[in-house]
Formats: structure tokens, sequence, C-alpha cells
């Protein structure tokens, strides 16, 4: 049997912020944000250089950490996303 985890050291959910989605800590960056665009081609290190440079590798990898938890949740978020842009 698996466990997830049920708290995460840099994300979090604040009602009023992207409509209470997961998003990491100090930031309105949510955490589907960064997985589109590694879905798209970024790596760990160009997101950091060229899409959001004020997050840690330790906050990008939490996101893939999350995303590994919640796939359908951010699936569905990262679909939207793409549909509107």
């Amino acid at each position: 049997m698996s466990s997830t985890a049920t708290s995460w050291r840099y994300i979090v959910r604040s009602q009023g912020i992207r409509s209470g989605q997961a998003i990491v800590e100090g930031t309105r960056i949510g955490v589907h944000d960064v997985i589109g665009l590694l879905q798209n081609g970024e790596t760990i290190d160009t997101v950091r250089e060229n899409c959001f440079p004020a997050l840690t590798r330790s906050q990008v990898y939490e996101c893939l950490a999350y995303y590994e938890d919640h796939r359908g949740e951010a699936d569905l978020l990262v679909a939207r996303q793409m549909a509107s842009a």
C-alpha cells in the first residue's frame, strides 16, 4: 500500500490565490504552470532560468513530486491552460 504526503514543504493552497489551486508558497506560480512547461519541452534548468527565476531547484522538484501524487488534478489544469492559450 502506498501512502502520499499530506503536507509539502513548498506547496500550499490559499483561498483567493489562483482559485485555491496548489501553488509554490510565497508566489502565485501554480504547480500546473511548472508541470505544463515541463510537459512542453522545458527542462528544470530552463524553467528556473527562463520562466520562473525566483524558483529554486527544490521547489521545481517538489512540483514534480506533488504532480506524481495529484496527476489527475494537475493534468486537468494543464489541459485547461493549453486550451485557453
